[in-house]
């Protein structure tokens, strides 16, 4: 089985670590930050690119590489990574995520706010709903050509399995922090239960398919903002056979950190775990402080194509009036390619012209810029000076520019 993972340093707190993950296409330091390449690409960018930045390895997502070209085709090209051209490891999640916020009525993401009312009935009142849960899986509409899908544990496990990537997670329900308390409790076992079938499928397929490359499965961890809910679903699935963890659901932001250690007390220590959907600097560092040892998020390319780019102090919008003649870089600090080559006033110009390379160029700002930011964490983890660390970089960093 070429698949481990070895604990390094630990903070003082006894959460927090380094460590490596061992998979068949190579070793991931931790923590680290993995850039999403959802259909199996970074958004406008080059796989030598998404290396060269510093990128370990990258997370494609089940549920489109589905629909759009078919898990047989990447099964019959050899897999994720032959397939995109990227040689380093690959995550796939299980399409969970996309399927349940089509069953909510969002299109793109879930709102995860708290701050309305707290029932099952206000999810998509007013929009069509395009997928709907029952105990054995769930149906949906194809968001491309209205044709109607079937995702169940064991349809998850196979899907990913032909896709290929050297670390996949187990299906289950994500719920909003909209639904109530009784609706949570019912969707925990119902994920736990899924849980179940997934191992059972994964370990099938994993002797079926004894050539091709070990498959490593993580389970998923729900529950919203409920720390009984939190503490049980780590226990129980912590109990099961799983190689990792991935810590997923509604997430109140604001209490991340203690959501994160309810469940990171009761895991086993001696497997990874992946906090999905995450990328935020102070998520990060909430995240590393209280034993994430991955993350993903679309937010450092998402936010690139629309001209918001990462500094020191902040994001700000590169489109504004203000650097239409700046000729410094993005981060006077920063060494990625487009701070070393390009200024404000040149990204400035290809936004406003609408030219492609301002995405380019902003994405490989952005994921440089969060992926270091995690490398950092890690070696000053490794030399007892993340606190130092930590304090230092928060003090400076606002959620908008001064």
């Amino acid at each position: 089985m070429d698949f481990g993972f070895a604990i390094g340093t630990r903070l003082d707190n006894g959460l927090g670590r380094t460590g490596e993950i061992t998979t068949p296409h190579g070793v991931i330091r931790t923590p680290a930050f993995i850039p999403v390449g959802t259909k199996a690409t970074v958004k406008s960018l080059l796989p030598d690119s998404v290396s060269q930045l510093g990128a370990q390895a990258v997370l494609a997502n089940a549920y489109h590489l589905y629909l759009q070209p078919g898990p047989e085709i990447l099964d019959n090209t050899g897999g994720l990574s032959k397939f995109m051209n990227w040689d380093k490891p690959t995550f796939t999640d299980s399409g969970g995520f996309q399927v349940m916020s089509l069953g909510v009525g969002f299109k793109k993401v879930i709102d995860m706010g708290g701050e309305s009312l707290n029932s099952d009935e206000v999810i998509a009142a007013k929009r069509e709903r395009l997928a709907h849960v029952d105990d054995d899986g769930v149906t949906f509409k194809s968001h491309l050509d209205g044709s109607m899908h079937r995702f169940t544990p064991e349809v998850s496990m196979q899907v990913q399995h032909k896709i290929g990537a050297d670390i996949i997670f187990a299906f289950d329900e994500l719920t909003t922090l909209h639904d109530s308390k009784n609706y949570q409790e019912r969707s925990l076992e119902r994920t736990r239960l899924w849980a179940q079938r997934c191992l059972a499928e994964h370990q099938r397929l994993t002797k079926e398919r004894s050539h091709r490359p070990y498959q490593a499965l993580f389970g998923v961890l729900q529950g919203a903002q409920y720390e009984d809910l939190r503490r049980k679903a780590a226990r129980d699935l912590g109990a099961m056979d799983f190689d990792g963890f991935g810590l997923g659901g509604a997430l109140d932001k604001s209490n991340l950190g203690t959501i994160v250690r309810w469940m990171t007390e009761e895991l086993p220590m001696k497997k990874p775990r992946h906090l999905l959907g995450i990328g935020e600097p102070f998520d990060l560092f909430a995240g590393v402080e209280h034993g994430i040892d991955t993350f993903d998020c679309v937010a450092p390319t998402r936010e690139a194509r629309t001209s918001a780019v990462y500094s020191p102090r902040g994001r700000f919008n590169v489109t504004n009036s203000a650097y239409r003649s700046d000729e410094k870089p993005i981060d006077s600090e920063c060494s990625c390619y487009t701070c070393a080559n390009y200024s404000r006033a040149y990204l400035n110009h290809l936004f406003r012209a609408r030219e492609i390379l301002g995405a380019t160029l902003a994405t490989i700002h952005n994921l440089h810029f969060i992926v270091t930011l995690v490398d950092r964490m890690r070696s000053t983890m490794e030399k007892g000076e993340f606190s130092a660390f930590k304090e230092d970089f928060l003090g400076r960093y606002s959620a908008s520019r001064d």
